[in-house]
């Protein structure tokens, strides 16, 4: 069994830290092409011999050099569903981050293995949110009498011990496309939500599609003590926010959208909503990823986009779109480190320890975890 790697640094890409995004995460430009160009051949060697045995999931912020042997990419959760779908893959190899192959590893049949390539590619939101922390917060709100009106709903960018609380206090995981349907069904259920762990999207969709102002959210710190709330805080609230957020998405911000609407003339800022508040309130479109993907597609040719998303993705829609000017929101260039750990090498270490019958990186997620954080996803299956 493995367990995520937690409160360790990220491992830089490059050089020269950008003092406005999380620690640890660099930007390095153009990464350079595999040092060996045997890496692709050997690449489709394992898996042509590997054949309807092995099962390759890309997310969309992975890079080109690994999309290209993906089945199937998407988002974390249309990928975790896609692996179910495929009882007849005994090993899924998940080109994401861990919460991801965790997800995975909950809806897959129990003859199936999941393998994540490298084990460093975790998720720094994720990491913001850690069960014993969690479980803290719980407490305070039981100490500020509270804790019965509130449900939880966890962002699926969390870890599979986050999902499983949830699931135990009968909450519900949320993707970015279905977080309002989750938040109605929460309010249904009780006056007070708990959203983990993500703060902007959570935020977002509560003042901008549920009628929340931003009085009615507070930001619960797991570094204060008591969440660095009163106890009559907590109370008034209505949205109890995570201090928790995306180092990519949290780096987008107003000036980089004012900067670009004075350099790119009707230019459209599409963003996704895990970008702050004030980003999102002065963008033209806000989405999920497959959202943004869809809107370039059916873009008019001649179009000029600032994207707000991951830069795999963008400069992967750019290329595919050439009759339409598809751009980075941030002038700095910023990939998502932990997603960019899943490189070719490793790609190819996972495929060929297969073809030699060993099963390297697997994740797996223990029953009792796995029991409860399926509660959690399948009530986010069943909501209207």
């Amino acid at each position: 069994m493995t367990t995520p790697v937690r409160d360790l640094p990220l491992l830089l890409l490059g050089t020269g830290s950008d003092p406005s995004s999380e620690r640890g995460v660099d930007c390095p430009g153009e990464l350079p092409p595999a040092s060996d160009p045997e890496l692709v051949e050997r690449a489709r060697a394992a898996k042509a011999a590997l054949g309807d045995g092995v099962f390759v999931l890309g997310h969309h912020y992975q890079r080109d050099e690994v999309i290209e042997f993906a089945d199937v990419t998407g988002d974390s959760f249309k990928l975790a569903q896609q692996a179910a779908a495929r009882p007849e893959a005994p090993h899924i190899v998940f080109c994401g981050v861990h919460f991801m192959a965790e997800s995975a590893d909950i809806l897959t049949a129990a003859h199936q293995q999941v393998i994540l390539p490298d084990l460093a590619a975790g998720c720094s939101m994720a990491d913001m949110a850690t069960f014993d922390q969690v479980e803290e917060c719980w407490e305070v709100l039981e100490d500020a009498g509270i804790a019965d009106d509130v449900v939880p709903v966890t962002y699926m960018n969390s870890s599979a011990d986050i999902k499983a609380f949830v699931g135990r206090h009968g909450g519900v995981v949320c993707t970015s496309s279905n977080a309002k349907r989750a938040l109605d069904w929460a309010y249904a259920k009780g006056s007070k939500v708990l959203f983990l762990p993500d703060q902007h999207l959570g935020r977002n969709t509560a003042v901008l599609e549920m009628g929340l102002s931003l009085d009615d959210c507070v930001v619960y710190s797991p570094h204060r003590p008591e969440g660095g709330l009163s106890g009559q805080q907590l109370r008034d609230a209505r949205m109890i926010l995570w201090r928790g957020h995306c180092s990519v998405h949290g780096r987008f911000s107003l000036d980089s959208v004012e900067d670009v609407r004075r350099r790119v003339p009707g230019v459209n800022v599409l963003v996704h909503p895990e970008c702050k508040h004030e980003v999102v309130t002065n963008a033209d479109q806000i989405g999920s990823t497959e959202y943004i993907i869809k809107t370039i597609e059916n873009a008019p040719s001649g179009s000029s986009w600032a994207v707000g998303t991951e830069l795999n993705l963008v400069r992967r829609l750019a290329n595919a779109h050439p009759d339409k000017n598809v751009m980075f929101l941030d002038k700095t260039v910023c990939f998502c480190s932990t997603m960019n750990r899943i490189d070719l090498p490793h790609l190819v270490w996972s495929l060929e320890s297969l073809v030699r019958g060993e099963v390297v990186n697997r994740i797996e997620v223990d029953a009792e975890t796995a029991h409860y954080a399926r509660a959690a996803l399948d009530q986010m299956l069943a909501l209207p």
